[in-house]
């Protein structure tokens, strides 16, 4: 039987890797606000941010 996929990293420290940088492409984008593409990037990657740290939040280890 196969294992559902996850779009998220199995342990704190890949986990941590991937919100980091997903934090740092929602802060670039934002010093473009002015342009409609820094407002999609924005968008995007801080909804992704909030995804990743409340699955961050459920790692153990």
């Amino acid at each position: 039987m196969s294992r559902p996929i996850r779009f998220f990293a199995g342990n704190r420290r890949d986990g941590a890797r991937l919100l980091s940088t997903a934090l740092v492409i929602t802060v670039v984008s934002l010093v473009r606000i002015d342009h409609p593409i820094g407002r999609t990037i924005a968008l995007i990657a801080g909804c992704l941010s909030l995804y990743w740290w409340l699955q961050y939040r459920q790692l153990t280890q």
